[in-house]
């Protein structure tokens, strides 16, 4: 049996351009993982092994590796920071143990920063704070440490500070230990000699130390006690209660350094050691029953206990389909059967491997505590629960966010047809955030996605990966629609035929819900007008009415409809009349109620050098941007502002314009708002003639 106690389970998570992948490498390097370290600039490095991936400098897909330090076994994910490959982040995270938020140290907290802390912290994720580049222009660590106060609303406990900035930065300080580490200029990662605290800093590493001493003796009274009576506690017993504090997410232990010039990693893997939990530690995943709901039971770690484990991500490459699988409970060894209690199947394990990037060990079992990929799995997706058939049980699925953009793709020719749909089904198995569907009355293809780096990916993959050449339509918003009045109606079906007729009369109203309540229904008939069994058919008509608006098609968002009334007949009322009856209703009700289209605003974040700040507000203001707020930095202003997607395609290319290739941006989904008339007029008109055309 494997020590769970030796085990981190650990993911790499920040913005774009923080540094992620650079510091994965560095850690396998340290590790003795790899010998040469590879550059992201170059496309080189071990994790970004996609085409796609080397040529942009960005991470796609999360790709996990092993290593070992100091006898303990790392498990390691570095996820993707682009917004739109935000879903690798969260369904990462969700079987992780514990993560390093990498934060830039000139660019701070920045929007997918934000995001990604927020997964975080939904998932109970202990975390490590990596504040990177500090050799950089303009790298500001203890600006970096406001923000993360400030921004992130968290609180970063500081172990380390740095020595020197920008060019001048040769070193850290650990604050606890009270030693200085000094890097020579080889770019070595060890080449470094451990001295005294250099004279300048010394009263600011001794006021660090009091503060953190006095935040971390919190978490245990008796060594708050001694403390408090004038008793320092040992090193030992500090790091006892960094340890427990950083577990309970009381505060984020904080480091610094340059993953690029090779300084400060070794600190943040002692670091992953000492203060994040191993597997046994972490709040067991809670099991649910068919229906959804928590059984009261958990999957808590062990290795003798029933088979419980969770498939996290598909990836389909030249060996076949990879499940990457977390072992919460039990063991799996190559030719088990285990049942998938999403679909109600069992399946065979062909094989067990260890990933490394792109290359794999092949292992005989795995146990609790393991990532690991298993080969042979037909029918298991993103989410699915694998578990002992003999005693089922299903972790808490993933919830993953609906598509704001869609494009139509066409073969080219008969060949290409052929493989489309083939190359599709297994895309939408790696990636849920992305959905296929066929446009039932142009016969197009609709592929939808985050944003459009999202879907030009997908077109690439499509191309290079599974040799399929498309023509691709203009990228179309996912718009939906509400109404803004409530409306009080009748409706009866009526249908006579020989024998038994149909018969349904509803009163009811139709009102608009609260934004974000979605589909809302209750009934006040009382005496018996409308049976109670019937309800439920009218309810759920109503529901599947809503996915097509009545203005341009589009799914209807909160909308409460409330039964007040009706009528039936003891021989020809039935659940299908009374179905048919809410049908014709809503389509009879909702063009009454003044129906609105709703469009998706985004969070829009660009960084601009200082002389093209008015040029960009202006730009913003032309797309109907609403100006949050203006951020100077050392090297630029960042402009916060909401936008709507329909204006924002194709910003990239204007916004190099404008700064001469300097500035940068990014955007994520915020909410739905109300069209102006002239916009919800034209998308209307686009949707009619699109019909007639087709």
């Amino acid at each position: 049996m494997k020590d769970l106690n030796t085990y981190r389970n650990i993911g790499i998570f920040a913005h774009v351009d923080a540094g992620k992948t650079t510091t994965t490498e560095r850690i396998l390097k340290l590790t003795g993982k790899i010998h040469k370290i590879g550059e992201v600039h170059d496309g080189a490095a071990t994790t970004d092994f996609m085409e796609q991936e080397q040529e942009r400098g960005i991470t796609i897909q999360s790709a996990a590796t092993s290593c070992t330090w100091n006898d303990h076994r790392l498990n390691i994910i570095d996820t993707p920071g682009h917004v739109d490959f935000t879903i690798e982040v969260y369904r990462s995270l969700k079987v992780l143990d514990g993560g390093v938020g990498v934060f830039c140290g000139s660019g701070g907290v920045e929007p997918q920063s934000e995001t990604n802390w927020r997964y975080a912290n939904d998932s109970e994720v202990a975390r490590l704070i990596f504040v990177n580049k500090l050799d950089r222009l303009g790298a500001n660590f203890y600006r970096v440490v406001d923000q993360v106060r400030d921004v992130l609303g968290a609180n970063p406990l500081v172990m380390t500070l740095p020595i020197g900035e920008e060019d001048n930065f040769t070193g850290i300080v650990d604050v606890l230990e009270e030693r200085a580490w000094i890097w020579d200029d080889s770019g070595d990662p060890e080449a470094y000699k451990i001295v005294d605290v250099p004279e300048d800093l010394k009263d600011k590493t001794s006021e660090y130390r009091d503060a953190l001493i006095e935040t971390v003796v919190e978490q245990d009274d008796d060594i708050m006690e001694a403390y408090l009576e004038g008793n320092e506690p040992s090193i030992e017993d500090i790091k006892r209660c960094v340890r427990k504090g950083t577990k309970e997410l009381a505060f984020f232990p904080t480091f610094c350094g340059s993953a690029f010039k090779n300084k400060g990693i070794q600190n943040v893997l002692n670091a992953v050691v000492d203060y994040l939990p191993n597997p046994t530690e972490v709040k067991p995943q809670p099991e649910i029953d068919l229906e959804g709901n928590e059984t009261g039971n958990s999957a808590i770690v062990d290795s003798s206990g029933p088979l419980r484990a969770l498939a996290f991500k598909i990836m389909d490459d030249r060996y076949g389909a990879l499940t990457f699988t977390r072992i919460y409970s039990g063991q799996l060894s190559k030719g088990d059967n285990v049942l998938n209690t999403f679909t109600g199947k069992t399946e065979r394990i062909g094989r067990i491997v260890e990933m490394h990037a792109d290359s794999r060990e092949e292992l005989e079992s795995a146990q609790a505590g393991d990532i690991v990929a298993l080969l042979g799995m037909k029918n298991t997706q993103t989410g699915h629960t694998l578990c002992d058939a003999t005693n089922p049980a299903t972790l808490e699925p993933m919830v993953f966010p609906d598509p704001v953009i869609s494009i139509a793709v066409a073969p080219r020719d008969k060949t290409a047809a052929e493989k489309l749909g083939v190359a599709l089904s297994k895309m939408i198995q790696e990636d849920p955030s992305f959905y296929v569907e066929t446009d039932e009355e142009s016969g197009e293809t609709i592929m939808k996605g985050m944003g459009e780096l999202h879907l030009d990916i997908k077109v690439d993959i499509l191309k290079r990966t599974h040799g399929v050449e498309v023509d691709v339509g203009r990228p179309q918003v996912a718009y939906r629609e509400t109404i803004t009045q409530s409306v009080e109606d009748t409706y009866t079906h009526k249908k006579q035929t020989g024998g038994s007729g149909q018969f349904a009369k509803i009163d009811y109203r139709v009102e608009p819900g609260e934004a974000g309540s979605g589909y809302e229904f209750e009934s006040k008939v009382s005496g018996g007008n409308v049976p109670r069994e019937f309800w439920p058919a009218i309810e759920k008509a109503f529901g599947v009415s809503m996915e097509e608006g009545t203005m341009a098609g589009y799914p209807l968002l909160d909308v409460k409809v409330t039964l007040l009334d009706g009528g039936f007949h003891a021989v020809d009322s039935s659940a299908i009349a009374y179905e048919l009856a809410a049908k014709a209703a809503y389509r009879q009700s909702i063009p009454k109620a003044s129906p609105q289209l709703l469009e998706p605003i985004m969070k829009v974040d660009v960084f601009t050098p200082d002389d093209h700040v008015g040029d960009i507000i202006g730009d913003l203001n032309r797309r109907r941007g609403m100006i949050k707020a203006q951020e100077a930095g050392v090297t630029g202003v960042r402009v916060k502002a909401d936008a709507p997607l329909g204006e924002m395609f194709g910003y990239i290319g204007d916004l190099r314009t404008m700064t001469s290739g300097r500035g940068q941006f990014s955007m994520e989904f915020s909410h739905y708002a109300p069209c102006p008339n002239n916009v919800a007029e034209q998308v209307v008109q686009q949707v009619k003639e699109r019909k007639e055309s087709a």
